[in-house]
Parts: C-alpha cells; sequence; structure tokens
C-alpha cells in the first residue's frame, strides 16, 4: 500500500510541475517562433490574443490576431465568450505580458494556452509573416540611412527599445546622462523597434533591449537585454 502511494504522489508530484512549466499533458507550451506559427496552421479555430496596445497592434500583428491590451486589465472580460476547454494562443513584444496573461488565463481555468516565447519580436527575427491595420504608417529607417548615420568620427552607441519594455525604460535615464555627460565624443541614437521594424528585421534585433557600440563605422560591442550603466561606460571607452 504504501508502494501504490508513494507511487501515486510521484506522479501527482511530476503533474503539477510539468504545468507550472509551460507544459501540459499535450506538450510544451512555450513555443519557438516557428512552433508557434505551425501551431496557428494545426488549429486554426484557436483565438490568437495580442495582449500588446492598440497602437503597438496598429503597427504589425499575426494575421487574425484579436488585440487585448493587458495593460487595460480587462482580459477576463474580453475572453469570457471562448470556451476554456479548446486551446487559446497569446503572444505580446517579447514575451512579459503573454506570461503574465497566459497565467492568468490558466488560473481561470483555460485548459490549454500556448505563448510565443521572445513575443512578436522572435517573430519577426524569424521573417514570419505579419498584417497591419496603418498601411501608411512610415517604414522607418532603411539600412543605407542607419550605415550613412554611423559616419562620425564620435563613437556611436545604438539603442534599441520599445516604449513598453520594462527594460528599456530602467535604462534610458542613465542613456540621456551618457549622452549629455559624453556629448564631446559619444553619439546616443534611440531607435524605436516598432517604428523600424524593417531595419530591426535586416540587423537581426529580435529581443530588446538592445545596445551596439559602433567606433569607426565599426561594430565593437553589442548586448541584448537589461545592463548596468558601469558596464555600458567601459565599453565605450
Amino acid at each position: 500500500m504504501r508502494k501504490v502511494l508513494s507511487i501515486t504522489f510521484i506522479t501527482i508530484a511530476a503533474f503539477l510541475y510539468s504545468c507550472s512549466n509551460g507544459q501540459t499533458q499535450n506538450g510544451k507550451t512555450n513555443l519557438s517562433a516557428e512552433e508557434f506559427a505551425q501551431k496557428i496552421k494545426e488549429l486554426p479555430d484557436a483565438p490568437i490574443i495580442d495582449v500588446r496596445t492598440a497602437d503597438e497592434f496598429s503597427k504589425g500583428h499575426i494575421l487574425n490576431a484579436k488585440n487585448f491590451d493587458w495593460y487595460e486589465d480587462m482580459l477576463d472580460k474580453q475572453v469570457v465568450s471562448f470556451d476554456k476547454a479548446k486551446p487559446i494562443l497569446v503572444y505580446c513584444l517579447s514575451g512579459g505580458r503573454s506570461s503574465a496573461a497566459a497565467s492568468k488565463l490558466r488560473a481561470s481555468g483555460f485548459k490549454t494556452v500556448y505563448e510565443l516565447n521572445g513575443g512578436i519580436m522572435k517573430w519577426r527575427g524569424a521573417n514570419l509573416p505579419e498584417t497591419t491595420e496603418m498601411a501608411s504608417a512610415s517604414a522607418g529607417m532603411s539600412k543605407a540611412q542607419f550605415d550613412a548615420m554611423l559616419q562620425s568620427d564620435k563613437t556611436m552607441l545604438i539603442d534599441f527599445y520599445a516604449d513598453w519594455c520594462g527594460p528599456c525604460k530602467k535604462m534610458k535615464p542613465y542613456l540621456d546622462e551618457i549622452s549629455k555627460d559624453m556629448a564631446d565624443k559619444v553619439v546616443v541614437v534611440r531607435i524605436n523597434a516598432d517604428d523600424n521594424q524593417a531595419l530591426c528585421k535586416e540587423m537581426h534585433i529580435d529581443a530588446l533591449p538592445t545596445l551596439q557600440v559602433y567606433k569607426n563605422k565599426s561594430l565593437t560591442w553589442s548586448n541584448t537585454g537589461f545592463i548596468e550603466k558601469a558596464e555600458v561606460l567601459k565599453n565605450l571607452k
């Protein structure tokens, strides 16, 4: 009897662990861009939820996605008509908001929630298709314009960011300080990834924030993710 109870406990524990780590009985639910695209093909009737802001959504989103802004805190009401027994797919810009949304959906009873790991940044990096509600929107900076911008005797510090990227916002104050305090030898250029999708795709910028340092038109250093000011200063010398 003790052996049976022990096996049962291990089985239950394994199930709970798999669920808490983005797994279901049917396999993993935290998907790469390619896997997310394949899952959309496999589940043509499954709702696709984009939890970015309306402004972000209008600049480019996955075909047939519905926009439910995470910051409006109305997700429960917006998905009330969906069948919780059926799969649902969710994504955001880089994965933070969609992870929180997925957790909330699971807690509210949705059995299978698929997340796009790395968000639409990874989707764009994989050159997967998007649609837009702003056909007349500017395409942003071209690669030729970017290269021309590097024609400077000063060190160029490029910051690829997004308005809704938490680490980007945290780094902005010290980037502004660098721009002011080192203006005689460093030029800080901030490039909004949402407004410059083609450039980001061509330069393989698929996660935010991304910092790059150019000296004499050559890339000398790059970093993806949050980094402290002191580390950035080391690479500007």
